[in-house]
C-alpha cells in the first residue's frame, strides 16, 4: 500500500486560513447532525519530562478518520495526523502536524469569534505572542474588519517582534503593551494564549459586550483566567463538553463547588447549527474555551490531503508488502 506523506513545508503551502476556517467551521455543523464522531484527548506520562498525547475523530459526511498523535518532552513537541479512508480503513496519508495544529486552532478561535462576538467588534487585545498567538489574530481578522491589536507578553523583546511581525502580516496596527490590564481594557475580543499556570486574565478588565478566547491551558491544573473572568461570562461555550470536563482547568476550577453551572455551558456545534445562540444581545461578555479536539485536525488533515492529491503530490511510503 502507497500512503502519502505530506512534511510540515507543504501543509504550510496548502493550507491557508481561509482553508482551515471553513474546514473547521464545516466539521462542527455536521457534528451537530451526528455525522462527526469526536473521541477526547488521552495522555500517558510514562516519565516525568515526556508526555504521549492522542485523540481521534471520524467524519462520516466525507468518509475520512484520523487521529493525532504527539509527545511533549524537554527537547520540543513532535505532531503526526495518520488520515484514513473511513469506508475501507485505508491509511491515506501521515501528515506532519506543528503548523496544521496551529492553524486548526486558530481556525476555531475564529469560528468562535465570528458567532459569539460583536459584529462591529474591531480591536483586539491578545495576551501572549507565542506559537499559537499568530494564527489566532489570523483567523479573527478573516472573521471580523479588526482596526487595531494591542500585545501583551512577559518578555518586551518577543511582544514588540511578534507586534512587528503582525503588523506586517495584517496590514493593522499592533501595539506592544506593557501590561495584561493595558491589553485588554477596551478591547472587544480579547484573546488568552499563554502558557502560564496561574490567571492572566482578571474578569476586573474586561468591558460589557467582550468576547474571550481562551486558548493556552488544557490541563486541569492550570488556568488563564480568574473566577471572576469566568463568573461575568453571561454565556460559555467550549470545543467539546466532555474534554473540558477532564482538562479545561479554566472551568474545572471555578465549578468545583457549583458543579450545576456545566449544564449552562454550550458546544461549538450547537453554535455553528444555529442551535444555540453565541450571544443575546451586545452587552453581553461571552466566552469559548478552546482545549483542541481532533475533529479539528481531521477536517483540517483532509483538505491538505485532498488538495495534495489533486496537484499530484507523489511523496509515497510503500506499508504492508507482502
Amino acid at each position: 500500500m502507497d500512503v502519502l506523506y505530506l512534511r510540515e513545508a507543504e501543509i504550510e503551502r496548502l493550507l491557508t486560513m481561509e482553508v482551515a476556517l471553513e474546514a473547521v467551521e464545516s466539521a462542527f455543523r455536521a457534528q451537530a447532525t451526528g455525522r462527526v464522531v469526536n473521541h477526547p484527548r488521552q495522555r500517558l506520562h510514562p516519565d516525568r519530562s515526556v508526555y504521549f498525547h492522542y485523540m481521534a475523530a471520524a467524519d462520516m459526511s466525507s468518509a475520512y478518520f484520523g487521529m493525532k498523535l504527539y509527545t511533549s518532552a524537554p527537547a520540543g513537541v513532535r505532531f503526526l495526523v495518520p488520515l484514513y479512508r473511513a469506508d475501507s480503513g485505508a491509511l491515506l496519508a501521515l501528515l506532519e502536524a506543528d503548523f496544521l495544529g496551529r492553524m486548526r486552532t486558530g481556525a476555531a478561535s475564529g469560528v468562535a469569534a465570528k458567532y459569539m462576538a460583536r459584529a462591529d467588534a474591531a480591536h483586539v487585545g491578545i495576551l501572549g505572542s507565542g506559537h499559537q498567538a499568530p494564527t489566532q489574530l489570523e483567523a479573527l481578522a478573516r472573521v471580523r474588519r479588526l482596526a487595531g491589536v494591542r500585545v501583551y507578553s512577559p518578555n518586551a523583546e518577543r511582544r514588540r517582534a511578534f507586534a512587528d511581525k503582525m503588523a506586517a502580516a495584517l496590514g493593522l496596527p499592533v501595539e506592544p503593551v506593557e501590561t495584561g490590564e493595558r491589553a485588554v481594557r477596551e478591547a472587544d475580543i480579547v484573546v488568552v494564549c499563554t502558557s502560564a499556570k496561574q490567571p492572566a486574565l482578571q474578569g476586573a478588565w474586561l468591558a460589557p459586550g467582550t468576547h474571550v478566547n481562551a486558548v493556552g491551558a488544557n490541563f486541569p491544573q492550570k488556568r488563564e483566567l480568574d473566577a471572576a473572568a469566568v463568573s461575568r461570562a453571561d454565556r460559555i461555550v467550549v470545543d467539546s463538553l466532555e474534554q473540558s470536563r477532564d482538562e479545561a482547568g479554566d472551568l474545572i476550577a471555578p465549578f468545583q463547588n457549583q458543579p450545576e453551572r456545566w449544564q449552562q455551558v454550550r458546544e461549538l456545534s450547537q453554535v455553528v447549527a444555529g442551535k444555540f445562540p453565541g450571544r443575546a444581545s451586545d452587552r453581553e461578555i461571552t466566552l469559548f474555551k478552546s482545549n483542541g479536539v481532533a475533529l479539528e485536525d481531521v477536517a483540517a488533515a483532509v483538505r491538505v490531503y485532498e488538495r495534495a492529491r489533486a496537484e499530484g503530490t507523489e511523496r509515497m511510503i510503500r506499508m504492508w508488502e507482502a
